[in-house]
């Protein structure tokens, strides 16, 4: 359980972001020490351009991340594979023999950033799936079917109607995680569903609905996907986060973009939250009223479906209001976090 030491502050078991996009090269450098001030270990997803398909190129990956690391942080980067319609199954036992990599992602072909390479049809992948239900390895789900007919707040509802049911239905026991989950439809459905199934949430979906990207003119930086849902969503998160139950832990789902990407004619998907990232959780469940919950949701739940210990050492967030910058390093460029110019209210010390 947490340990509240007054009412300006609260100290919590160190936690983990079990959905986390890093890039590669200078961009990587600049956002990782964001994340590694936090978080001891991260699920660090795979589609860099090429994707990191096989074992030996999440190896590789790793160790860029950790040449990356500021000297004295102590930070775990948990590797996945990028699924595709023709991921071998012998891949799968490759990876599994690394000790590192910890899940397999699932991108369905053009769902959101660097998902051209994705799964066009998961029937492809039937034999790779079985040797991972063999083997424990957790598929990790981007929950959106992409058909251009389907309205755009639709996807990840039929997503679990044309996809995760008849998915489970086939491999009852392949340990499963449904993704940055934005609906009430996908929380529903994980808290009632049997078996190795799992959900993460991020901070942005539990404080904003869509209305944010639209505040005041088009806000390319609260733009992400799956997109910010109606209220009725964004309060059936903040029920699933806040209800101690097992099931649900927290993932950033942080994405670096350059500023001149986001604030362009056709910009991309994505939140930059690792500059703040328990800062905003905290904001969350203390308008929840559920502080004493949070340590669950973002340092034993996760751990817990991994299969992982828990990590040692906390963290302490006070009550302390400062104004986050209008914008960060990345490499070249500068990216905007979210909320940037904006003040908050707690502060990791």
């Amino acid at each position: 359980m947490s340990t509240i030491e007054s009412p300006a502050s609260i100290t919590i078991t160190r936690p983990d972001d079990w959905h986390l996009h890093l890039r590669d090269g200078a961009a990587m450098a600049s956002v990782l020490p964001h994340t590694a001030r936090q978080f001891a270990r991260a699920i660090v997803m795979p589609n860099l351009k090429p994707p990191v398909t096989t074992a030996a190129l999440a190896t590789e990956y790793r160790a860029r991340i950790l040449a990356a690391l500021p000297q004295g942080m102590a930070f775990e980067p948990l590797m996945t594979l990028y699924l595709t319609d023709n991921t071998e199954p012998d891949e799968i036992r490759r990876a599994r023999d690394t000790g590192f990599i910890h899940g397999v992602k699932l991108y369905p072909a053009g769902a959101t950033t660097n998902s051209a390479a994705g799964v066009t049809d998961l029937k492809k992948c039937y034999k790779t799936l079985e040797v991972m239900q063999e083997l424990d390895m957790p598929l990790l789900t981007h929950g959106e079917v992409t058909d251009q007919h389907i309205d755009l707040f639709d996807r990840e509802a039929v997503f679990i109607e044309r996809v995760m049911r008849p998915l489970r239905r086939d491999f009852p026991e392949l340990p499963i995680v449904f993704e940055h989950i934005t609906t009430k439809d996908a929380a529903e459905y994980v808290a009632e569903a049997e078996g190795p199934i799992a959900a993460t949430i991020t901070a942005h979906h539990l404080l904003y609905n869509r209305n944010e990207i639209f505040r005041g003119g088009i806000r390319p930086h609260y733009y992400c996907l799956p997109v910010l849902k109606r209220e009725e969503h964004r309060l059936a998160l903040v029920t699933a986060a806040t209800s101690g139950d097992e099931r649900f832990f927290l993932g950033t789902d942080s994405a670096p973009h350059a500023v001149h990407t986001k604030e362009s004619s056709c910009g991309c998907a994505g939140c930059y939250t690792a500059l703040h990232a328990m800062e905003l959780y905290a904001t969350a469940f203390e308008q929840a009223g559920a502080l004493d919950k949070l340590e669950a949701f973002a340092s034993l739940n996760g751990p817990a479906f991994y299969g992982l210990p828990v990590n040692e050492g906390t963290i302490t967030l006070a009550r302390e209001t400062w104004s986050l910058p209008a914008t960060v390093p990345m490499g070249e460029h500068d990216l905007v976090p979210l909320n940037a110019g904006e003040q908050i209210g707690w502060k990791m010390l």
